[in-house]
């Protein structure tokens, strides 16, 4: 890598960090006790949980369905595959 692309990388990641960061959060973050720390993560967490938006009782029963169609189809061949293993071992083998 040459030592322009090096740079650009570079100033690119710090730009990155910086846009993602909240406004005063260099200085503020070494000050901030335990318990401060503490509340920032519980209002962070009321704040992400208030964005989850719940399926409806419909689509509830569909992923559901889904996954137990997925789970059963899975379970069908790794079952086949241990039998035909099985039967493969036995015949080298002798049984």
């Amino acid at each position: 890598m040459s030592d322009t692309a090096a740079a650009a990388a570079s100033d690119a990641e710090g730009s990155a960090a910086g846009a993602l960061a909240p406004k005063g959060a260099g200085k503020d973050e070494k000050k901030r006790g335990l318990g401060g720390r503490i509340a920032l993560f519980v209002r962070q967490v009321v704040a992400e949980l208030k964005k989850v938006v719940r399926p409806t009782r419909s689509e509830l029963v569909t992923y559901t369905s889904v996954v137990l169609v997925f789970v059963a189809v899975v379970m069908a061949f790794v079952t086949v595959v241990d039998l035909g293993i099985g039967q493969l071992t036995l015949w080298a083998f002798g049984g």
